[in-house]
């Protein structure tokens, strides 16, 4: 049901990206407003869809300290791997590392189009991606199947949901992203690695559509931050229970 409710929300996005023509600040801002909304709405399924078993809290969704070295390194490990991968897989197959649909539509200029372009892509995408695919769906598979299996079918069907979003030749490298996200939340026994490591893909892709430079550091940083408080913000929304063991 998650699944094919986000599904449904991607489309709704691609809609609202090809219906707004983004040439006043007015359509552009409305469109700002109905990304947002479409990129928060995961979060609030999955809280739906787990308060009709019982309330759910910060710890049923790992979002709880990880142990920060190990966190560190399996985050920067997977990030620098996953983009080796896909410069290996880009080189070899000839793609076209072309712009995706939203910096195309929106354009990269002017300052509320950057905004715009920095909330969604850098901030609330890698929260509500991470909560959705790997705080609920992968969680749920690994009880009942295992992690690989588990990681993998996310990493597939993460990936399935950024059709028409990114070019169809770089759906391998999203599976592989899918799936070492799910390892590194398994390995930490945390959500915030895996939203930091996110962030940090997203505004460095965003940093180089942006065609930025000694900018695109400062775009990490602030990428990193606002996600990572954002999700602290949802675990003290939820509140904790007492750890039960389970990661």
């Amino acid at each position: 049901m998650a699944f094919v409710a986000t599904i449904g929300l991607a489309l709704a996005g691609r809609a609202v990206v090809a219906t707004g023509t983004g040439e006043s600040g007015v359509s552009l801002l409305a469109v700002g407003v109905a990304l947002l909304l479409v990129g928060v709405a995961p979060i609030g399924l999955v809280l739906l869809l787990a308060n009709l078993q019982e309330r759910p809290t910060a710890s049923d969704f790992a979002l709880r300290p990880p142990p920060l070295g190990r966190s560190i390194g399996l985050a920067i490990a997977f990030w620098v791997g996953i983009n080796v991968l896909t410069l290996l897989w880009v080189v070899a197959l000839g793609l076209d590392a072309e712009e995706g649909p939203l910096t195309e539509r929106l354009g990269t200029e002017g300052t509320l189009t950057v905004v715009i372009l920095f909330v969604i892509l850098t901030v609330v995408t890698p929260v509500g991606e991470e909560f959705l695919f790997r705080g609920y769906i992968f969680r749920a598979l690994r009880n009942w199947r295992g992690v690989w299996p588990a990681a993998i079918t996310t990493g597939l069907l993460f990936a399935a949901t950024h059709v028409g979003w990114l070019p169809l030749g770089f759906f391998v490298p999203i599976v592989l992203f899918g799936i070492g996200m799910c390892l590194v939340y398994h390995w930490t026994g945390s959500l915030y690695p895996g939203i930091a490591a996110h962030a940090l893909n997203n505004s460095v892709s965003l940093g180089f559509a942006l065609d930025w430079s000694w900018q695109i550091p400062m775009l990490v940083a602030c990428s990193v931050v606002a996600a990572l408080v954002v999700a602290k913000l949802i675990a003290v929304l939820l509140g904790d229970r007492p750890q039960s063991g389970d990661t």
